[in-house]
């Protein structure tokens, strides 16, 4: 069985650490998705938040439902690239997308021009 990210992912936050999102990540025809299902209430971001500094038509979209995770690709045996877009700022971000322990665990990366320039988060399978 090939390793997926298909499936609901929590996010947690760069500080803090604490959980900020749920992401939902489909597969059609080889190309990956991942959309916000879930916001989670934090000091700062209203329930209702929206993405104000996102650009074209993701502009003052609501966070829930938002498209952030786009185009990624198989490049390797189990890795993935494409694009993810930061909500906070509204920056689109190449990234590299690894599972790990079983597929329980799935590093984020997102950079600028190559990955050295970036940072990385781990999202955890729910």
């Amino acid at each position: 069985m090939t390793a997926s990210p298909v499936g609901l992912w929590r996010v947690f936050g760069d500080k803090t650490g604490q959980s900020e999102a749920l992401v939902q990540i489909s597969e059609n025809r080889g190309l990956y998705e991942g959309r916000i299902t879930t916001v989670f209430p934090r000091p700062g971001v209203p329930s209702n938040a929206r993405c104000e500094s996102c650009p074209g038509e993701r502009r003052n979209q609501p966070l829930q439902g938002l498209l952030i995770l786009t185009a990624s690709r198989k490049t390797g045996k189990d890795d993935l690239e494409g694009e993810i877009l930061d909500p906070e700022d509204g920056t689109i971000y190449r990234c590299t997308l690894r599972l790990l322990d079983d597929d329980r665990r799935l590093l984020v990366r997102g950079y600028v021009g190559i990955t050295l320039f970036g940072r990385t988060q781990t999202w955890s399978r729910e």
